[in-house]
């Protein structure tokens, strides 16, 4: 086992460690976003497309920015995750409920596949995170 401390020295020996999933989870969304345009694009035409598309977008965004905010509050302070996380989520769901009730009540054509572009979003980002610290991190703690 480990010593006290041993896991904080390396982990300010190795400052790139919280971020270093993001890369992996960006491309798998911005895969998933050109297959849903094509899938949102055959069901509803452009808008379609442009829905699932950006469905997508807004879930990989989301994601992103807490990643990024997250890591920078640990990295300051691992205090200020909680407080930080919170904010952030109230915050991210105000606005989507805003864009969400102004997308919908604008009859636009691709409000269902937006929806589902996010659903979409979600499952894979977190299937994608789920993989990458089964198989990568999980090699890199134990060797």
């Amino acid at each position: 086992m480990a010593e006290p401390g041993t896991r904080a020295a390396e982990a300010t020996a190795d400052r790139g460690w919280r971020l270093r999933h993001l890369p992996v989870l960006v491309i798998a969304s911005v895969l998933l976003a050109a297959v849903a345009a094509v899938a949102g694009g055959l069901a509803r035409g452009a808008d379609g497309a442009l829905g699932a598309a950006a469905g997508v977008a807004v879930t990989a965004a989301s994601y992103t920015v807490t990643t990024v905010v997250l890591a920078w509050a640990d990295a300051r302070d691992p205090q200020l995750v909680l407080p930080f996380g919170l904010g952030l989520y109230i915050a991210k769901m105000t606005v989507l409920a805003g864009v969400m009730v102004l997308v919908g009540a604008s009859g636009w054509a691709g409000l269902i596949p937006f929806c589902l572009g996010i659903a979409a979003g979600v499952l894979v980002w977190t299937g994608v995170h789920i993989w990458w610290l089964a198989t990568v991190h999980a090699r890199r703690v134990h060797t």
